[in-house]
């Protein structure tokens, strides 16, 4: 009896690997490095996984069947695209924010350390905007979300410091270029933009005032029950943030 063999599903996606990779690269969207240093990191008051509350910081949401809500991606995804400085009526459709460094779960069973630390969750420069179809590669292939943190460190200057990914963090600030990584992404010899880099515009300029002041006005606003002033003032003095 002839068996039909299938290899794993990611031997195959390896085979296929410059193809992806082209695709990737000629259609992510990438925030500036001048807005990453402009403000890294936009929600220093949440992480994933944790209770979303009301515009008052008193009462945590609950939703129509009477759970209470915790953050998913939204604030992180509202950031990226403000920090893109995209128009957003209409917003563009079929589009999904990743982080690049965050699941390292082939299952998707454990839990991301990584984007549960307000450090990491909103930093701009640990996303990247996909092609929603494009987002499964960037979860499951280790070899893509390899190419995507090298770019990330040269476009940026940046590697995560979480504990959970010290080795490959230390890989990535190393200098090894992985195989198949885009020739039109940068390198520490190749100073470029990656194609789809969004400019320092005047919008996000003003995006990231409006986000320092809201940052400071909350601080400031000792009604905010809930509101974790501390972790704010911890997660803004580890990025040097000056809010003025």
């Amino acid at each position: 009896m002839t068996v039909f063999e299938v290899p794993d599903g990611l031997t195959e996606i390896g085979h296929e690997l410059p193809l992806v990779m082209e695709m990737i690269a000629r259609t992510a969207r990438w925030v500036h490095p001048d807005t990453f240093r402009a403000l890294p990191v936009w929600c220093p008051d949440t992480a994933r996984g944790r209770p979303r509350y009301d515009a008052t910081w008193s009462r945590v949401l609950v939703s129509a069947r009477g759970v209470e809500k915790v953050e998913e991606n939204i604030r992180a995804g509202t950031a990226l695209v403000e920090a893109l400085g995209v128009k957003t009526r209409p917003k563009p459709r079929n589009w999904t924010v990743c982080h690049i460094w965050g699941y390292d779960d082939d299952a998707f069973a454990g839990r991301s350390n990584v984007v549960q630390d307000p450090r990491f969750y909103s930093c701009i420069g640990n996303m990247v905007w996909l092609p929603t179809p494009l987002k499964g590669f960037t979860d499951a292939v280790p070899q893509i979300k390899e190419c995507l943190r090298v770019c990330a460190f040269h476009l940026y200057g940046w590697a995560c410091e979480h504990d959970d990914v010290r080795a490959g963090a230390a890989r990535v600030r190393s200098g090894a270029i992985p195989e198949g990584y885009p020739d039109t992404w940068p390198t520490a010899a190749r100073r470029c933009l990656p194609p789809g880099t969004a400019p320092f515009t005047e919008r996000v300029s003003a995006s990231v005032v409006r986000r320092k002041a809201r940052i400071r006005a909350q601080l400031d606003d000792a009604g905010l029950v809930h509101y974790g002033r501390e972790d704010v003032r911890a997660v803004l003095r580890f990025w040097r943030v000056e809010l003025g």
